[in-house]
């Protein structure tokens, strides 16, 4: 999984990078360059920490995200649309979370002058709208030419797609972003190959002094998410040692690191869950998208899984701690065999047979 960090100037876009990635980047600076800083940190998940306390196995290995925190935007995309190099790291995320600012700071100037977090969301949604615009209206040109020409494709094909993009182009028009948009599966796969960037899941946060409440914000959007976190204080938190990061959260009423939060928000956002391996060499936890089949499941371990996919051993992580173990479960009957039309369930311990 991969979240783009994006949002205004100096409305702690690096704070909240600093306090999900425990990193150390300068903050409080906007050099007004492109510039993109990543970090690759383990998924917390409880569940993985108790297999690999019952299986003892020789490595433990938790699903990674990637977060990459993107300088650069402005919030008022040039005609030409945002700069290739940065537009080809934005396409490659697959959601963003967008850190809009509601605190007052004298010492770090809002580059509008005033705090108004509903103008600022509209900025950088715009920017984003703007950029897919460019890009639908490019697209259509060359779907007129190609009718015009004939002689390639199916003239039904070209028919289709032309009234596709004639439907982005009139919501984009709109200031509509095209998640809002309903798709049927076929443009959804016809779609794969485009990186469009109101397309994808967004999460609103809010970013807070410390004490400050949340303002009312309303973001009515498919696959988007508001949330609020005091972002300078999560920052200093998650540079302490464990203990005393339990302490502060404790006093300060936070329930759970944002780490935490952020990703189990953008796991939903973007309809991914966890399943696991487990053995004496390694106990792993996998991302893949809910809905997915057992062998889309053993894909996403190897791809010789997938090809030569016979049966999947199941065992839910409920009924497999609950029972103390694999011959447990066995002797109950929550260890099955599922075929290839099992759909894989958030929390799966999956074994594979498989030949190749």
């Amino acid at each position: 999984m991969k979240l783009g960090i994006i949002g205004l100037p100096l409305s702690g876009k690096t704070t909240l990078f600093n306090a999900l990635t425990r990193g150390a980047q300068p903050t409080g600076i906007s050099s007004g360059k492109i510039e993109v800083h990543t970090a690759v940190v383990d998924v917390p998940d409880p569940r993985v920490d108790r297999l690999s306390a019952m299986f003892k196995p020789k490595k433990t290995i938790y699903a990674k995200v990637t977060y990459g925190d993107f300088a650069g935007l402005e919030g008022s995309a040039a005609k030409t649309g945002i700069s290739g190099t940065l537009l080809n790291q934005l396409t490659q995320m697959d959601g963003f979370i967008m850190v809009v600012r509601c605190f007052e700071d004298e010492n770090v100037p809002h580059p509008a002058e005033t705090i108004d977090p509903v103008r600022d969301i509209a900025s950088m949604d715009g920017e984003l709208i703007l950029n897919d615009l460019i890009s639908v209206e490019r697209k259509l040109e060359r779907l007129a030419e190609e009718r015009k020409k004939g002689g390639g494709r199916d003239k039904a094909v070209v028919e289709r797609e032309l009234a596709l993009f004639q439907q982005f182009q009139q919501a984009l028009a709109a200031e509509k972003p095209l998640r809002d948009l309903t798709l049927s599966p076929e443009d959804e796969k016809s779609l794969s190959s485009f990186g469009f960037l109101s397309r994808k899941p967004m999460l609103v946060v809010l970013n807070l002094h410390e004490g400050q409440p949340a303002p009312q914000v309303d973001y009515p959007h498919r696959q988007s998410q508001v949330v609020a976190l005091q972002g300078k204080l999560e920052m200093e938190i998650a540079q302490l040692p464990p203990e005393e990061a339990a302490a502060f959260l404790s006093e300060y009423g936070i329930e759970e690191p944002s780490l935490n939060r952020m990703i189990r928000l953008s796991y939903n956002l973007l309809g991914l869950q966890s399943f696991f391996t487990v053995g004496p060499d390694e106990c792993r936890a996998w991302t893949v998208r809910r809905g997915a089949t057992a062998p889309e499941a053993a894909g996403e371990i190897h791809t010789d899984l997938q090809k030569g996919f016979i049966r999947a051993e199941v065992v839910h992580y409920d009924d497999l701690t609950a029972l103390g173990g694999m011959n447990e479960a066995k002797l109950h009957g929550k260890l099955r065999l599922e075929g290839k039309d099992y759909i894989v369930q958030d929390g799966d311990v999956l074994n594979i047979r498989f030949n190749v």
